[in-house]
């Protein structure tokens, strides 16, 4: 049995885990509809944590939280011959958007399973890389799912993974959300609070990482730039990938849902190409550690 499903839970915790987990449930329908949108922007953080994660052929590869699965297919390719990735997520809608798109990049030695980050369902010292974008900041105890990774890696095994740096190197997603704390529908954006900066203070991805047993880490800033074709496409993908925002925006009325537009069409302004698309820089922190 996994040590760490064997533990108790406090109820108020697993309330708030439930909420979060419907919430991406929900979510999933909108990351579907901007699936190659998110590929395309994040294939710098994708790159740098398949070539740091040292793949090699006949190895079992598990990627959590996979949303759409694209990094975990990446790696698929990479473990061939004899290689078996485990795509999961905590969510059915997002293992359902893995597996359609596994079936049309005509991905086969993959394995779909629903798994928590907190206490990931596998036996102990059973993969040998895992991979993980964008998720440990976002749940209830990141230093749990960390462990867990730890856990279920084998000797020598690796960790790569990302975070979201921090909030003024990330305008695509303060900018809009800004909006809505000016319009007292959202709480400031501040780095160690819950949510996707919840890791983005120097230092402290290292020290969790240290702290759960992982050696040789290695911590670097990778930017990027997500691209729309006009503001209020900036302003949709916002509410369909971010429940937070979703909540924020259903619950304005029409005035302050066009104040939002007009200050993100003035924001763009700034990030305008020549060819009139919207380019707006990001930065993840990408770690990598070994077992």
């Amino acid at each position: 049995m996994i040590a760490a499903m064997a533990e108790p839970r406090d109820s108020s915790v697993e309330e708030e885990r439930e909420r979060l987990l419907d919430s991406w449930e929900r979510a999933s329908a909108g990351w579907a509809r901007h699936a190659d949108e998110v590929r395309e922007w994040g294939l710098p953080v994708a790159t740098w944590m398949i070539e740091h994660a040292q793949l090699q052929p006949g190895q079992q590869v598990l990627e959590l939280a996979a949303g759409a699965g694209d990094i975990g297919f990446m790696a698929a390719e990479r473990i061939l011959p004899g290689g078996t990735l485990i795509s999961s997520d905590a969510v059915d809608g997002m293992v359902e958007l893995a597996k359609t798109r596994a079936a049309e990049q005509g991905v086969e030695n993959v394995e779909f399973r629903r798994l928590q980050l907190e206490w990931i369902d596998l036996p102990t010292a059973s993969v040998d890389a895992i991979l993980c974008r964008w998720a440990v900041m976002l749940i209830l105890d990141p230093a749990a799912a960390l462990q867990e990774c730890r856990r279920v890696l084998r000797p020598g095994g690796r960790l790569a993974l990302a975070v979201w740096d921090l909030p003024d190197v990330n305008p695509w997603t303060t900018i809009p959300r800004e909006s809505l704390v000016r319009l007292g529908a959202l709480e400031p954006t501040t780095a160690g609070s819950p949510g996707m900066f919840s890791l983005a203070q120097p230092g402290r991805l290292e020290a969790m990482l240290e702290e759960a047993g992982f050696v040789g880490v290695t911590v670097e800033a990778v930017p990027l730039v997500e691209a729309y074709k006009d503001p209020l496409s900036w302003l949709g993908a916002m509410i369909d990938r971010s429940q937070i925002f979703n909540r924020a925006w259903r619950e304005l009325d029409d005035q302050r849902r066009r104040r939002v537009r007009a200050e993100l069409e003035s924001a763009a302004q700034e990030f305008t190409a020549p060819d009139g698309t919207i380019r707006v820089p990001g930065r993840a922190l990408a770690a990598v550690a070994d077992a």
